[in-house]
């Protein structure tokens, strides 16, 4: 079994932004990945990008360089793997 991590959660309101968030960190090279959202977040879309929390100001450069909106971001307690 896993340990506990926290994760740095980002959710959006619009799928195609979900999907702007991973082709923008793709291109840059930021780390994380596309989840869906966990249960203890409600979001428009469904969709959220994962990462640790360390990662959180790089991911930030990346959507203010690539135009990319969240709908806000959070720093969860829970498995590394994505599932709550």
């Amino acid at each position: 079994m896993r340990r506990s991590q926290p994760r740095c959660i980002i959710t959006f309101v619009t799928t195609a932004m979900a999907l702007k968030m991973e082709k923008a960190c793709h291109a840059n090279h930021a780390p994380g990945r596309l989840i869906p959202v966990p249960r203890e977040i409600t979001a428009g879309c469904g969709l959220a990008w994962m990462a640790a929390p360390e990662d959180a100001e790089q991911l930030r450069a990346v959507m203010q360089k690539e135009q990319v909106t969240p709908q806000e971001i959070y720093v969860l307690e829970g498995k590394a793997n994505g599932n709550s």
